[in-house]
C-alpha cells in the first residue's frame, strides 16, 4: 500500500518504465554526485546522516541536484518512514493524513520523515500547520526549494529549520554521472568524454536534464559490427534541441540576474553588463521589463553626471515597443553600454531618499509666507507672497541670500554632485551661489 501523503508513491512492477534517472538513485551518500560543500566526509550534514540523527532542514537549491534524493537518504539512513508531498498539488487533507500517519509511527517507534517538495507553494496557513509537529517530534520536516526560503518561507518555519544551500553540478561531477550511467546503461555503449562533457553543458547543472539526454540519446545509437554503440555528438544534437540557461520568470534567479546587471552597469563593467542583459533576454525576459529597469539605472546610478542616459534609455524602450523582439533589443543593449561608460553618479537617487525621508518625519511644515500663492485680495492682506524677489530680476537671475524651505529644516544639502561628468560643474555652480549666499545680507525671519 502507497505510505499515505505520499503523493508520488509507486510500486515498480513487471516492465513498468522508469526514467533513467530513477533508476540511478543512489541509496546512500557514497553514491550520491556533487555537494561536496555539503557531504564531504566531517561536514556537519553528512556527519547528521551518517549517524540517523536529522533535524529539520530546508535544501535550497535549482531544479535536478539532488533535493528530493538527498532526503530520501536521510531518512533511509535514520531508519525514519519516509513521507512525501508536492505542496503544487498537496492540500491541507494531504497534510493532516501525513501527520496522522507520523503519529501512528511514533506509537510504533518509529520516527517519520515528511518531505515536502516546493515547499514555498504552500500559503503561510499550510505552511503554519507543520510547527506544532515539528515541536513536539511527531515528524521531521525536510522541505525543498528552489526559490530563496529567507523570502519564500515563513519565519517561524524558518527558525525550526537549518537551510542548506545547494549547487547546481559543475561539469566536471556531471561528467562523471555520465559515465557512471553509461555504465550502467550497458549493452555496448560507450561515449567520449567530449561527448559528455557537450551533454553537461546542455544540462546546465541539472543532472535530471542530463540524464533525460543521454538516455534519449541512447536510444537513437545503433550498433556496430562488434556491437559496439558509439554515442556520438550527431545524436545528441539530435535530442536536445535549444537549452535555455536556468532562467525562472519571477523567481530567485530572476532576481539575481536583475541585479547582476544593475551591479556590473554600476561598476562601470560594459562586457558583464551586456554578458547579463544577453542572459535574461536569452532565457525569456520581457525586453519592457528590462527597458523599464534601465531607464530606472539611468536615474539612480548616472543621473546628472549625464543626463543623456535617461534619454537614450527612454529611446530605446519607445524602440524596442515599436519593433518588438529581436529588433528592439539591440537598442537596449546600445543604451546598457551606455550606461555602463557613462560618468556615474548616485546624487539624485541619495537627494531624493533624503529628502523623502525627512518628509515623512517632518509632518506637514508650513510653507513660508513669501513663496505662498496670492491669486485673491484676502491672501495679499494675509501676506501670502509678501516679500518675494522674482530672480528673474535680480543679478544672474539670481535671488543671493533668499529661502526657500521651511524655517525648521535649515540647510539640509540633500543634493551633493560629484566630481564627475556634468555634475563637476553643477557642483561648480552651486558652490559659487553658496558663497554668494554667505555674503548677502538679507536675513528672513522665521514664519
Amino acid at each position: 500500500m502507497p505510505e499515505a501523503g505520499d503523493l508520488f508513491h509507486s510500486e515498480a512492477a513487471g516492465d513498468v518504465y522508469q526514467p533513467l534517472a530513477a533508476l540511478l538513485r543512489p541509496a546512500s551518500l557514497d553514491g550520491f554526485f556533487g555537494q561536496a560543500h555539503l557531504l564531504a566526509a566531517g561536514k556537519p550534514l553528512a556527519q547528521a546522516i551518517a549517524r540517523g540523527q536529522l533535524h529539520s532542514m530546508l535544501l535550497w537549491g535549482p531544479p535536478g541536484v539532488g533535493k528530493t534524493t538527498l532526503a530520501r537518504i536521510a531518512a533511509d539512513a535514520a531508519d525514519a518512514v519516509f513521507l512525501q508531498l508536492s505542496a503544487v498539488l498537496a492540500g491541507v487533507r494531504d497534510i493532516r493524513a501525513a501527520v496522522e500517519t507520523a503519529q501512528q509511527n511514533r506509537h510504533r517507534g518509529r520516527n517519520t520523515v515528511l518531505f515536502v517538495d516546493e515547499v514555498h507553494r504552500f500559503n503561510k496557513s499550510q505552511q503554519d500547520a507543520f510547527l506544532p509537529y515539528v515541536e513536539d517530534g511527531t515528524l521531521i520536516f525536510i522541505g525543498a526549494t528552489t526559490e530563496n526560503p529567507a523570502f519564500e518561507v515563513n519565519s517561524a518555519l524558518l527558525s525550526r529549520a537549518r537551510v542548506y544551500k545547494l549547487r547546481a553540478l559543475q561539469v566536471d561531477e556531471m561528467v562523471d554521472l555520465l559515465s557512471h550511467a553509461v555504465a550502467h546503461l550497458g549493452d555496448g555503449l560507450r561515449a567520449e568524454p567530449a561527448v559528455l562533457s557537450m551533454i553537461a553543458e546542455l544540462a546546465d547543472g541539472d543532472a535530471r536534464r542530463a540524464l533525460n539526454l543521454l538516455e534519449l540519446a541512447a536510444d537513437l545509437v545503433e550498433a556496430d559490427g562488434q556491437g559496439v554503440r558509439e554515442l556520438v555528438r550527431a545524436a545528441v544534437e539530435e535530442v536536445s534541441q535549444q537549452s535555455l540557461r536556468r532562467f525562472d520568470k519571477g523567481g530567485d534567479q530572476f532576481y539575481d540576474l536583475i541585479s547582476a546587471l544593475h551591479k556590473s552597469v554600476r561598476g562601470s563593467a560594459p562586457d558583464a553588463s551586456l554578458y547579463w542583459l544577453c542572459r535574461m533576454l536569452d532565457g525569456g525576459c520581457d525586453p519592457l521589463y528590462l527597458a523599464r529597469r534601465i531607464v530606472r539605472i539611468a536615474s539612480e546610478d548616472i543621473g546628472n553626471a549625464d543626463p543623456r542616459a535617461l534619454t537614450l534609455c527612454l529611446d530605446a524602450w519607445q524602440v524596442v515597443e515599436r519593433l518588438g523582439s529581436p529588433e528592439g533589443e539591440l537598442a537596449l543593449a546600445q543604451a546598457v553600454l551606455y550606461l555602463a561608460c557613462a560618468p556615474k553618479s548616485n546624487a539624485v537617487y541619495r537627494a531624493f531618499k533624503a529628502a523623502s525621508a525627512d518628509v515623512a518625519a517632518g509632518g506637514t511644515a508650513e510653507v513660508p509666507l513669501h513663496l505662498r500663492n496670492a491669486p485673491t485680495a484676502l491672501a495679499r492682506q494675509m501676506d501670502h507672497g509678501a516679500g518675494y524677489r522674482y530672480a528673474h530680476d535680480e543679478e544672474d537671475a539670481y535671488a543671493a541670500g533668499e529661502r526657500y524651505l521651511p524655517s525648521q529644516l535649515g540647510e539640509p544639502g540633500y543634493y551633493q554632485p560629484v566630481p564627475r561628468g556634468l555634475e563637476q560643474r553643477i557642483r561648480e555652480k552651486l558652490a559659487a551661489l553658496r558663497e554668494r549666499d554667505a555674503r548677502s545680507v538679507v536675513k528672513r525671519d522665521p514664519d
